[in-house]
């Protein structure tokens, strides 16, 4: 089941993390955002269980991510589409299937997925890029600092990193 403990929690990724859900709430945007919008589609791509389906399209809409539109009367069905909100997780998706696919982690002996630009047609693929230079950049490259929102707590967590780097340049012998 979801972990209830985000409330409160001043962090951007606790809270897209609190409102996708779970990995079945992944799962289920995944699915929306390659096309499949109707409930046996949902349980035939992943294998959930209806009352999961059921709980997690609840959780998703309410958390502003998808939207539900009737589309049969009797007996009544409805098909779900992303919102505008839902849609900025799309390529969340594209970095995890790519991570996956560098990890070896799909299962398959090929990338099962290929993202590709309507426009060209060519691969497109994630990446780091400073704003002001265009310059593209590794994890490594990147500091990250307190932001406009940041509590005491995020404060803190950021001490850590910092405590750890300093750790981290005395173990290699570097100058800190």
């Amino acid at each position: 089941m979801r972990s209830k403990g985000f409330d409160g929690m001043v962090c951007s990724i606790a809270g897209v993390m609190a409102a996708i859900g779970d990995r079945w709430g992944l799962l289920i945007l995944r699915d929306l955002v390659l096309g499949i919008s109707r409930y046996d589609g949902f349980r035939r791509s992943s294998g959930v269980t209806n009352a999961t389906l059921s709980d997690r399209l609840k959780h998703l809409e309410a958390n502003g991510l998808i939207t539900r539109r009737s589309y049969q009367l009797n007996p009544e069905r409805f098909e779900y589409l992303l919102t505008p909100q839902g849609r900025q997780i799309a390529p969340l998706m594209l970095v995890l299937a790519q991570i996956g696919d560098g990890l070896d982690l799909s299962g398959a002996d090929a990338p099962p997925l290929k993202f590709l630009s309507r426009k060209s047609g060519s691969d497109v693929g994630w990446g780091l890029f400073d704003q002001s230079t265009g310059e593209q950049l590794s994890p490594l490259d990147i500091a990250i600092v307190e932001g406009p929102g940041a509590d005491d707590l995020m404060r803190w967590r950021l001490s850590q990193t910092e405590r750890r780097h300093v750790k981290d340049d005395a173990a290699s012998g570097s100058p800190s």
